[in-house]
């Protein structure tokens, strides 16, 4: 089973190594893969997200390690879940909502059981101690159902999907900025009439191009991005510099029909 990894942790430091030598260590045959170790710190709803736009992309079986984690340390609870054919292990403050939301059925479990962490945990370094053993573990064929008692009434963030408000306008916000600059809200191209109005950070953007290159240089635009959200773009340059924009900012959609 493939383990795929998705943290805050950067790359600067130990932790990423420190996760993949522990899960090595358990399971020499591991088949490691990085997501991404640059979420922003602490952002959760960001990390939720991307782990939406690619757990489809990976072969059945794949355990996901999210470990995007302020509250390390604290009563939160450590979970393995399985839903679809996958399975997803990390903290449960929210991180899994997204993936859950679009599954629907799933079976949680908590992490309690000692066998199956390090022998010392340490009280900010889960992501080594409980995640990276628990995952190895499922690899060599541990059922979840192993791991401790059933989790239920799992931390759930808001939904992914947008709010229409009562004058009818759609109302998002922007869930992800990528390394290009490109704004990635909640918006969906089905969610956009001809014409349309959007609002953000007190601009607004009245067309949309099926790829960068078609858009114009010195002005912000609308793609359809590869994941299927509508991305607020530049051309060769960073929307997010342009409007100085940041995650979470509102957009507001008007449908002038």
């Amino acid at each position: 089973m493939p383990i795929a990894l998705l943290t805050d942790f950067g790359t600067k430091d130990h932790f990423v190594g420190a996760m993949k030598g522990v899960i090595l260590g358990i399971d020499p045959n591991a088949a490691i893969v990085d997501i991404t170790h640059e979420v922003g710190p602490q952002d959760i709803r960001s990390a939720a997200f991307l782990l939406l736009c690619c757990y489809t992309d990976f072969p059945s079986g794949t355990i996901f390690v999210v470990v995007v984690d302020p509250g390390v340390g604290s009563e939160r609870r450590a979970i393995a879940v399985a839903a679809g054919a996958n399975y997803f292990v990390g903290p449960d403050n929210g991180v899994f909502s997204f993936v859950l939301e679009r599954e629907g059925k799933f079976e949680a479990r908590e992490l309690t059981k000692k066998i199956y962490r390090r022998p010392s945990v340490s009280t900010t370094f889960h992501g080594r101690d409980i995640f990276a053993p628990a995952a190895a573990h499922i690899s060599k064929g541990v059922s979840i159902e192993m791991f401790g008692p059933k989790a239920t009434d799992l931390i759930a963030m808001p939904g992914i999907s947008p709010d229409r408000d009562v004058a009818g306008a759609i109302r998002g916000e922007i869930v992800h900025i990528d390394r290009f600059g490109n704004l990635i809200t909640n918006l969906k191209r089905e969610d956009l009439a001809n014409p349309f109005r959007l609002e953000v950070r007190g601009r607004t953007i009245e067309r949309i191009f099926s790829h960068f290159a078609e858009g114009p240089e010195i002005e912000p635009f609308l793609v359809e991005g590869s994941s299927a959200f509508v991305e607020i773009a530049i051309r060769d340059g960073s929307a997010a510099a342009f409007l100085g924009a940041k995650t979470g900012d509102q957009v507001v959609l008007h449908l002038d029909i």
